[in-house]
């Protein structure tokens, strides 16, 4: 029988079990984002007839839930066995896979800040582009009814945007009964009521504009957000920070399990 003794070098068990607690957190939260996907994807129809992903109007958000929940899932998934099982393969895969995230992020930030005009086109656009399908997605409807009741804002730059939906068109033509309004998200809350008043923005923009500021949001979303941010800017910076920390540390934990194991695999003997 041989018995394996290693020199000098040894596995520090804190990395290993602290990567692995580190991943394990991160591979569950990937399994309830696919579950939390895969079960919106089943309540509109999507699983049962896969062509529908090519035809679905606007945005997704279940697209997102669902990537973002793949790269969790896979990540935590080969940090956890890569750490268990000692496997270089895995660590690295993981640690370069962080990593190259890191870059992805920072290089983003930077192109954003320096390029703030052209973000801003492209955001209108896409804000634009998914008011036009606002009604053709139940969970786009709910992120826009969420965006804008949590800004306090109503369409890309102002109400009017939702004429580039048919169902809020003023068109004459327009047989919609939500013509010439807003979805009820755009509406100013009255605390005298408690529940919900789906149908407050009909026709609203038939109305002065003294009126119409007494009913409804008049700010963009753009505009909100753009005001936003400066009053929040320690809290964003706040966040990425903590979210680059967290991957530094997956990183660290990575590359120091990795040392240990290549150093015992050069200093065992038999």
């Amino acid at each position: 029988m041989h018995y394996y003794r290693y020199s000098s070098a040894e596995i520090n068990c804190w990395y290993k079990y602290l990567l692995f607690s580190y991943n394990i957190i991160f591979w569950l939260a990937g399994v309830a984002f696919l579950g939390a996907g895969l079960w919106a994807w089943s309540e509109k129809g999507v699983l049962g007839d896969l062509s529908k992903i090519t035809r679905l109007p606007g945005f997704d958000p279940v697209v997102l839930i669902l990537f973002v929940g793949g790269i969790m899932f896979i990540l935590g998934f080969a940090g956890c066995i890569g750490a268990l099982r000692e496997n270089i393969c895995l660590l690295k895969f993981f640690c370069g896979t962080i990593g190259l995230i890191f870059l992805m992020e920072l290089t983003v930030a930077v192109l954003a800040f320096l390029f703030q005009d052209w973000v801003r086109a492209r955001v209108e656009t896409f804000f634009k582009n998914n008011i036009k399908s606002y009604r053709d997605d139940i969970d786009l409807q709910n992120l826009i009814d969420s965006l804008q009741k949590l800004n306090q804002c109503c369409g890309a730059e102002n109400p009017n945007d939702w004429n580039l939906n048919i169902y809020f068109n003023c068109s004459s033509t327009s047989k919609s009964r939500e013509r010439c309004g807003v979805p009820f998200s755009c509406c100013v809350p009255d605390p005298a009521q408690n529940v919900v008043n789906t149908q407050c923005g009909y026709d609203v923009r038939n109305m002065s504009q003294s009126l119409l500021h007494e009913r409804i949001f008049t700010k963009g979303c753009i505009p909100a957000l753009e005001a936003w941010l400066p009053r929040n800017i320690y809290i964003v910076a706040g966040v990425f920070v903590a979210i680059s920390l967290l991957q530094i540390a997956g990183i660290y934990l990575a590359r120091a399990l990795i040392s240990d194991i290549e150093a015992v695999k050069a200093g065992f003997r038999f």
